[in-house]
């Protein structure tokens, strides 16, 4: 066996031990509703399904909202990034910097961020995590079991070549 499947098989391991499934009981009971099959609730017939990229998308914008977070990804992305940006018709990557591990009913989100000199990395961490929760819990409805930040750099003052990735309204 390869290190690279070996590497794959943990990656599914840890997936499943972090974003745990609804037992199979939950899940008939919630698809089929009040007073089973066809009955009961329109909103209750049939299954709604997330994609990570939509959580991921969603925990950007909320990360990216946070004062003291300069900027997401790391190095090598922030300039693919920014490449892509100043080409006409390019739109910013909000996931840039984000993974999601949706199941059914929880996700997991891993955020890799840039924290503006002079903001304690501890309390913009927490206004991420606090941030990022609220908005997928109340967006997607899924219980955000963790959400991991890894902080991969810390933008000085005299680091002004690098623009810093506007907040979207």
């Amino acid at each position: 066996m390869t290190d690279a499947s070996q590497s794959a098989r943990a990656d599914q391991a840890a997936k499943a031990a972090r974003v745990k499934e609804p037992a199979a009981e939950e899940t008939r009971r919630t698809s089929l509703g009040k007073g089973g099959g066809g009955s009961g609730d329109p909103a209750s017939r049939g299954r709604t399904t997330i994609a990570d990229g939509v959580v991921e998308k969603i925990a950007g914008l909320a990360a990216r909202d946070v004062v003291g977070v300069h900027a997401m990804g790391s190095g090598m992305s922030r300039t693919f990034g920014a490449v892509r940006d100043r080409v006409p018709g390019g739109r910013p990557d909000v996931t840039r910097g984000v993974k999601a591990e949706v199941g059914e009913v929880q996700t997991a989100i891993d955020l890799e961020i840039v924290v503006e000199y002079g903001f304690s990395i501890r309390d913009v961490a927490g206004a991420v995590r606090e941030n990022v929760i609220s908005a997928v819990e109340r967006m997607a409805g899924l219980e955000v079991v963790e959400v991991n930040i890894a902080v991969i750099d810390v933008k000085l003052p005299e680091d002004e070549e690098e623009e810093p990735e506007s907040r979207l309204q």
